[in-house]
């Protein structure tokens, strides 16, 4: 898979993409992440990229040349799956639309800032539109990690057990059972007797009781 990001802040998303499982998957040549500055196609010599909004109001707004030139320049090297804009009135990324894009081959990404973008931006070139939350981030660099993020780990061969992924939180509408590892007892606290059968159906019965119990508990609306 290979994820472009289009940015104002690209040292925002360095790290992220460093360290971990997203690292690994990059090494594996799994997935490609190339970041890209928005100010290389600055208006002017002094890298604006950004104007006052029209009908007045605080806050400035990222202008439709630098956008429409980064965009269509990576539209010349490939064709992508989808065309995403981060921003808190997108669609709430959950893990179906995760799973839904950990299909795709190529994504591209623009990060938002300040007001965010001109509104014919986004009619124009944007196919999705993702929220992380309902909140306010700075700009959309960290949106976009999380994304990464979530899709990433879902491409075959990333994580070291491939099951691993597919009784994550979340994946059939269900919270994860709890986990336990050793000492069997700590502090008096003791892994429960289920867990050491070696009946892996009892278990697979008691894992499953569990995530349903803990959905009910803290996620009900889940469950609807």
């Amino acid at each position: 898979m290979h994820i472009d990001i289009i940015t104002v802040q690209p040292d925002l998303l360095k790290s992220p993409f460093e360290h971990s499982i997203m690292k690994r998957a990059q090494d594996k040549g799994l997935l490609v992440v190339e970041i890209h500055h928005l100010r290389k196609r600055a208006v002017n010599e002094y890298g604006q990229i950004d104007d006052y909004q029209y009908g007045g109001g605080a806050g400035m707004v990222m202008m439709c040349k630098p956008l429409a030139n980064a965009i269509e320049a990576l539209q010349k090297e490939k064709i992508y799956d989808d065309i995403i804009y981060l921003t808190p009135d997108g669609q709430t990324l959950n893990q179906k639309i995760a799973n839904s894009l950990s299909l795709k081959n190529n994504l591209l990404m623009i990060c938002g800032h300040y007001k965010g973008i001109d509104e014919r931006i986004r009619e124009k070139y944007i196919t999705k539109e993702i929220s992380i939350g309902d909140y306010v981030l700075s700009g959309g660099e960290l949106a976009a990690a999380v994304l990464v993020d979530t899709i990433g780990r879902l491409i075959p061969g990333v994580l070291g057990d491939e099951t691993s992924a597919l009784t994550d939180s979340f994946q059939d509408d269900l919270l994860a059972p709890p986990v336990y590892t050793r000492p069997v007892d700590w502090n008096g606290m003791k892994v429960p007797d289920v867990l050491m059968s070696g009946d892996h159906k009892k278990i697979e019965d008691w894992r499953y009781e569990q995530s349903v119990q803990r959905t009910k508990e803290r996620r009900p609306d889940l469950l609807g």
